[in-house]
């Protein structure tokens, strides 16, 4: 089968190339999914330089998530059936004809959901469903957070909103507030303001913010805390500055403000596939009542890999970019 790899780690245009492998064979507990579209993320670039919290075994075929159709089950399989359209995400080597993945991490998409929607619906969608969840946000709270134009920050915004909660969406351009406004989502305010933060404080009025995200480290992180209200949550969910957190400990104090790392796909992996199901079906929900959007940049085939990681892309790029096989 064909499959996007790499022998070492390092840039992703470096050392990805469009190689041919043996086509997976699913273990008793697993299902091999022939794969239809599969998403690139950050965290599959990252994985791909080594710089990521997980390091697979090399030589390697990337990839962590995908929609496509079960092709074959393992013998312990009960739940799953070959034929089923099904998405995966926390899994690995999806950037494949063919892949397997466990049965648990496996889930049965409807047909009014469309495979670009559905190849990107439970990484970044899930996280933000799941970040929610772990501030316990409820509804009538605010939340800010930066990197707002990100697939987490957008899906973060209309998931809380569908969930009558409120945030405030930082960015770093008048573009990717344009972006926001053009998916229906409010209250997003750019760092190249001078007054941004005064722009904060006059949607919040009386409110007070009951959580922050940080994506960006540096500067950013301080920047999240102080606008904080006391006794609320930090939580760190990405470096994208590659910058070391810059915060001040008397927010830490006086605000009893509490700080936590938030890994996406370790807490994915340890849930329970009751409580993913919740989630998912959520998700699921939310997309087909119009109130989860999911755009795309570009698609890509898998021969074209390293045309589809191309830093400029990823750097600019306005929606997901998707591998077809």
């Amino acid at each position: 089968m064909r499959s996007a790899t790499y022998n070492e780690f390092g840039k992703p245009t470096e050392v990805l190339s469009l190689g041919d492998h043996p086509t997976p064979e699913p273990e008793a507990d697993e299902v091999r999914v022939k794969m239809v579209l599969a998403s690139i993320h950050n965290h599959d670039l990252l994985t791909i330089r080594g710089k990521y919290g997980f390091k697979p075994k090399l030589p390697a075929i990337a990839g962590s998530e995908a929609v496509g159709v079960i092709d074959a089950v393992g013998s312990d399989v009960k739940d799953l059936k070959v034929g089923q359209r099904v998405a995966a995400a926390s899994v690995q080597a999806t950037w494949a004809e063919y892949f397997t993945a466990p049965e648990h991490m496996i889930f049965p998409i409807p047909d009014s959901l469309d495979d670009d929607m559905a190849a990107q619906l439970i990484a970044m969608p899930l996280s933000a469903l799941m970040l929610l969840e772990f501030l316990e946000v409820k509804s009538g709270q605010w939340i800010i957070h930066n990197a707002a134009n990100g697939a987490v920050g957008k899906s973060l915004a209309m998931l809380a909103a569908a969930r009558g909660a409120n945030t405030i969406n930082v960015v770093r351009s008048s573009d990717a507030i344009k972006e926001l406004d053009a998916l229906g989502i409010k209250n997003n305010v750019s760092t190249a303001d001078e007054d941004w933060k005064d722009q904060v404080k006059s949607i919040l009025g009386d409110d007070k913010i009951s959580a922050a995200v940080d994506s960006v480290g540096g500067e950013g992180s301080g920047d999240m805390l102080s606008l904080l209200g006391h006794g609320g949550t930090l939580a760190v969910f990405g470096a994208m500055s590659g910058k070391p957190m810059v915060i001040n400990p008397t927010h830490v104090i006086f605000k009893q403000a509490t700080i936590k790392g938030f890994w996406g796909s370790k807490l994915s992996q340890e849930m329970s596939v009751e409580n993913k199901q919740r989630l998912i079906d959520e998700l699921i929900e939310r997309a087909v009542a119009d109130k989860l959007q999911l755009p795309v940049e570009a698609t890509f085939d898998l021969a074209d890999v390293v045309k589809a990681v191309d830093g400029k892309l990823q750097k600019e790029k306005n929606g997901k970019v998707l591998l077809k096989p």
